[in-house]
């Protein structure tokens, strides 16, 4: 049996399939997907250059086909040990959003959920996560992340699951979850990991399997001349559920190094691959639930939770 036919069923209990892309085809379809370029961007807001992605990560995105590709029904995202633009690895990031400033695909809420498989190995780091389209609340973090899937290359036996808010930077916050697989289990085989996001609460899940669950955040978007501001009284925050009330595009990547995983080394394997089977968005059958309350959590003045 091949990846593709390996596919699990697009049915989920109580969920109603609402956008997908199996990678069936010759090519990645760029009218889901864009693919990023470079070792950095520019931050519009600080009006300066934000080298290695913010993460002092040290690959250059490419859509080349060495970099990207789709084999036997599935995506490939592999990064290789080639230098680019003075960066000693080339690798690839896509996502469902334009460069010219709109969405090719963004959900308030839902369950998003991919099949997929890594090669494991220092300095690697593989992620599925999800992005603010518009940006309601200001710059990162203040209008959230959500990262479905992140694997330290080096420690593929076990998975993160997290979430960023607060203010932007530097006063952003967040919360993490790691979660082991049983049974001498890795990432280097295929799994199923999705969230399930709905108003008020968040979930994580590997093979239908919740491990994680997060209803506690928050966010402020005042701003000083270092950047997002500390709220110091609960006028200060965006009304809950801020800012993961608002539509999300995803992201797919495979960095080489950068702070999380640390910098590769000679034992690390190249060409590294990040193996994606599928990639579903589901709404819940008969709608949203109602709008759970935050949890108790660790606020940034006495007083807020």
């Amino acid at each position: 049996m091949d990846n593709a036919q390996a596919s699990q069923s697009a049915h989920v209990s109580g969920w109603d399939l609402l956008w997908s892309d199996d990678f069936d085809g010759a090519d990645l379809d760029r009218t889901y997907w864009e693919a990023q370029f470079g070792n950095g961007f520019h931050d519009p807001r600080a009006d300066q250059w934000v080298p290695g992605w913010g993460n002092g990560e040290l690959q250059y995105y490419t859509d080349a086909p060495e970099n990207l590709f789709l084999r036997d029904g599935c995506l490939v995202i592999r990064a290789v040990a080639q230098e680019r633009e003075g960066c000693p690895y080339t690798s690839a990031r896509i996502r469902t959003f334009s460069s010219a400033g709109h969405a090719l695909f963004s959900q308030a809420y839902g369950r998003f959920e991919c099949r997929a498989r890594i090669t494991a190995g220092q300095g690697l780091w593989p992620a599925f996560w999800l992005l603010p389209t518009d940006e309601r609340y200001g710059g990162w973090a203040a209008s959230g992340e959500i990262d479905v899937l992140e694997v330290v290359g080096a420690r593929p036996q076990e998975i993160l699951g997290s979430i960023h808010f607060g203010a932007t930077w530097p006063h952003r916050d967040h919360r993490t979850v790691i979660h082991q697989f049983p049974d001498r289990g890795t990432a280097e085989a295929f799994h199923v990991y999705a969230v399930e996001w709905d108003p008020g609460v968040i979930r994580w899940l590997v093979d239908g399997q919740v491990y994680a669950e997060q209803t506690f955040w928050w966010s402020a978007s005042g701003r000083g001349s270092e950047g997002g501001l500390a709220p110091k009284t609960a006028d200060d925050l965006n009304p809950w559920p801020a800012p993961f009330d608002q539509p999300f595009h995803m992201v797919l990547n495979l960095a080489v190094g950068g702070g999380l995983p640390g910098p590769p080394d000679p034992s690390t394997p190249f060409p590294a691959e990040f193996v994606i089977d599928y990639v579903r968005v589901y709404a819940r059958a008969g709608g949203l639930l109602p709008l759970a309350s935050p949890g108790p959590g660790e606020v940034p003045y006495a007083g807020i939770g």
